[in-house]
């Protein structure tokens, strides 16, 4: 409790200072600042979204993508905080979970967490600015506004490394007058608080600020039944600063700060049988730290982002300036316990130990609306640096064998690229899209590695340095058509492509292993959006057919205990993707999503052996066998057909002008692989659902409010990933199986003024 008052007395007194500040400025100039403005809402209808999309404010039925939204409201009535919380709204998402990245796949296609240097082929965009790292930001949906979630390539606006997909976070922004909220909720499962607020409003006539925090001290869902505790446990402090600057209607600047630190104590991985289907459990066994420290990990995150909108008659010149880093060490161990009893012990510990930082810059030239011609063209520059050092230790006593064992890899970056997208009114319900972007990509990177302390190395310490310089065209057309005023249908064809990269975690990596090449995607899309009924009813679907060439993949094999990095030679997707929302009732609505997919390797040469195969066909201990093995024709992993969710809310209105709202969510998907081998017993999840349930208690202005909130009601333990943990590094071989959150209690209370 000391530990509170001392986090919350700190963060009180800050938003005390800029609160009265707030205040005095409000009460002299809030006539100036509403008429001011403030950025618009997300609305509770589709029907009525906003969304930038394509970098305008257009409607989310008027934007001819295969897209989802999910405002700030439904982000915080199920207190989603991380990428894992967007898959329950959002079909054909899924995200793997591992002691590393959340990895974020859409349509079957992601980057996997094992090379730690991989760019991701879901791309990350905070207020416009591109984070290719999931560790740029620990809590993605802090203060926000809305996520944007863009399904298949989208090469032209969003740019740098979209070959299967964007994600844009836009978050919370100051507002025209004052306002602000405290929230506070207490988790009955894990045992803690997690308290958020911000203050908001002008300081000036023509500057206004936001000051949002969070603060969270959890624990785990997994008991450690060796000291007694939950693992993994989670501290987390966040602060952000937005401050506007808007002297006219012709210019506003909006900068914004943030910081954040994330301590997650222990890990989330359980043991489970090798011969026997999935079915894991909430405990685990874990005895001693490794040599470089207890395990979990800790992450300090910096981002800083400038905006800034010029108009120039009727055009608009944007400017876009983005800083982020990070520095972070994760810190692995594994369950000792023997499935079925007892324990055993585990000889291998490693560390991740990494810093990253980059500065970004994008300028863009908006052309006015309402022409035959409209437009949008710019240009966008990156420069990153990255290091990773990789600590190994084993103890194998019947070895007689102890030693550690270090790689260093370091990567320096830069992009130029230029785009443009032209809308043609062809006539006044047809309009011809074009779009391109060329993409300039240089990297140079190396690696070593070397022991540590011992007698000799157990694994390969070799050297490797590589350079790369490519360019990628990403072109895209779309022909979208008003069939009515309610009824718009639109075919497209698009490129995305991903820059190629280095190996950085892989011992044994020499010149020859060290370059992976680009990933190419090519897609093919007819989708209908459509508001019925007065806008009480909205269906939206998209058809699909996505070939990606040169899939940058990184498997591990237990024969080698190493990770297999590098390029499948095609791979293909197709499916379909429908949405719909019905308003009945002013106090009663429903959602739905739901998609199917069909993700396949298409070639796969010299692929590592899938579990299935006979030894006859592929042998793991032979670099031959391996080398002339095909899986073409098998799934990819972490791709389930079906997926998707159910939402439905209902307020009631009490006397004495209070009301009641209840949200359920049930959110589900089929069966898929999550470990690399495909192993149709430990690393096969079966299908399943979850149920989140929310009912609120509060006045009808909504000033207070207390609620209880369930999430995976049901207790449905599940997996992100598996994978095999062979003799000798542990005394008996079994399954890891990294389990996600199980049921979760929630009672909260907010207040707003």
């Amino acid at each position: 409790m000391a530990k509170l008052a001392r986090r919350l007395l700190a963060t009180s007194a800050t938003i005390t200072v800029l609160g009265a500040a707030l205040g005095v400025a409000h009460t002299a100039r809030a006539q100036t600042a509403q008429a001011a403005g403030a950025a618009p809402a997300a609305q509770a209808s589709p029907a009525e979204v906003v969304v930038t999309a394509q970098k305008r404010s257009e409607r989310l039925q008027d934007v001819p993508i295969s897209m989802e939204v999910i405002s700030a409201k439904k982000l915080d009535d199920f207190h989603a905080t991380d990428f894992k919380s967007i898959m329950n709204y959002t079909p054909n998402v899924f995200v793997e979970s591992t002691a590393g990245d959340d990895v974020i796949y859409i349509r079957g296609f992601g980057s996997p967490p094992a090379n730690f240097a991989f760019d991701q082929s879901v791309s990350l965009y905070l207020d416009g600015v591109y984070a290719g790292r999931s560790r740029q930001a620990q809590a993605p949906f802090f203060d926000t506004q809305r996520v944007e979630v863009l399904r298949g390539p989208q090469g032209a606006l969003f740019g740098k490394n979209t070959p299967a997909g964007a994600v844009s976070i836009i978050s919370a922004g100051p507002t025209a007058t004052f306002q602000g909220s405290l929230e506070g909720s207490y988790s009955f499962d894990l045992h803690g608080y997690d308290i958020n607020g911000f203050v908001s409003g002008p300081l000036t006539k023509d500057i206004s600020a936001r000051l949002a925090f969070r603060a969270v001290d959890q624990d785990g869902w997994i008991k450690n039944t060796y000291n007694g505790k939950n693992e993994p446990g989670d501290t987390e402090d966040l602060v952000r600063l937005t401050v506007r600057y808007a002297p006219g209607s012709n210019f506003d600047y909006t900068v914004k700060a943030e910081y954040s630190h994330r301590n997650t104590s222990g890990g989330l991985n359980v043991s489970g049988p090798l011969n026997q289907p999935q079915d894991p459990v909430d405990y685990r066994y874990l005895d001693r730290t490794s040599p470089f420290g207890p395990e979990g990990q800790k992450t300090d995150a910096t981002l800083l982002s400038g905006t800034g909108n010029l108009k120039l008659g009727d055009f608009t010149l944007t400017s876009v300036t983005g800083y982020s880093g990070y520095h972070s060490n994760i810190i692995n161990g594994f369950d000792q316990n023997i499935p079925g009893g007892g324990v055993t012990y585990n000889s291998v510990y490693n560390s991740f130990p990494e810093h990253f930082r980059q500065i970004s810059q994008e300028v863009r030239l908006l052309s006015p609306v309402g022409r035959k011609l409209e437009y949008v063209i710019g240009g966008y520059y990156d420069n990153a640096y990255y290091r990773l050092d990789q600590l190994q230790g084993f103890n194998l006593p019947a070895f007689f064998y102890k030693g550690d064992e270090e790689t260093n890899f370091r990567q320096r970056s830069q992009t130029l690229s230029g785009f443009g997208q032209a809308t043609y009114h062809v006539l006044d319900n047809l309009r011809l899209i074009g779009s391109v972007r060329y993409t300039q990509t240089d990297k140079r990177a190396f690696f070593t590695g070397e022991l540590l302390d011992g007698p000799y190395p157990l694994q390969a310490l070799t050297n490797a340095v590589g350079k790369i310089s490519e360019g990628n065209t990403d072109p895209s057309v779309t022909l979208q058509y008003d069939l009515t005023k309610q009824l718009m249908v639109y075919a497209t064809y698009g490129r995305g492509s991903k820059s190629g990269g280095f190996v950085s975690n892989t011992f044994g990596t020499v010149n020859s292993t060290f370059t992976f090449q680009p990933e190419k995607s090519e897609n093919y899309e007819i989708g209908v959006k459509s508001t019925l009924l007065d806008g009480r009813l909205v269906l939206d679907g998209a058809l699909y057919d996505t070939k990606f060439k040169d899939l940058q993949v990184s498997v591990f094999s237990p024969s080698t205990q190493s990770y297999l990095t590098g390029n499948a030679a095609s791979a293909s997707s197709k499916g379909v993707e429908l949405t719909a929302a019905w308003y009945p009732l002013p106090n009663l609505d429903f959602t739905a999503s739901a998609a199917y997919q069909d993700v396949t390797y298409d070639n796969y040469p010299g692929a590592a052996c899938l579990d299935t195969e006979s030894l006859a066909r592929c042998n793991p201990n032979s670099a031959a066998s391996i080398q002339a093995n095909n899986i073409k024709g098998a799934v990819l992993p972490y791709t389930s057909k079906f997926s998707g969710s159910f939402s439905a809310h209902y307020r009631y209105d009490l006397p004495g002008d209070y009301r009641i709202d209840s949200t359920v969510n049930v959110a589900g998907r089929s069966k898929y692989f999550d470990s690399d081998n495909e192993d149709p017993l430990f690393g096969l999840q079966k299908g399943y659902a979850k149920v989140d349930l929310r009912v609120q208690f509060a006045p009808v202005d909504q000033r207070w409010h207390v609620a209880l909130v369930g999430k995976n009601l049901t207790n449905e333990l599940t997996t992100g990933s598996a994978f095999d943990l062979p003799v000798p590094i542990t005394g008996v071989a079994r399954a890891i199986l990294y389990v996600e959150q199980s049921r979760n209690v929630s009672i909260e209370a907010g207040l707003k003024f």
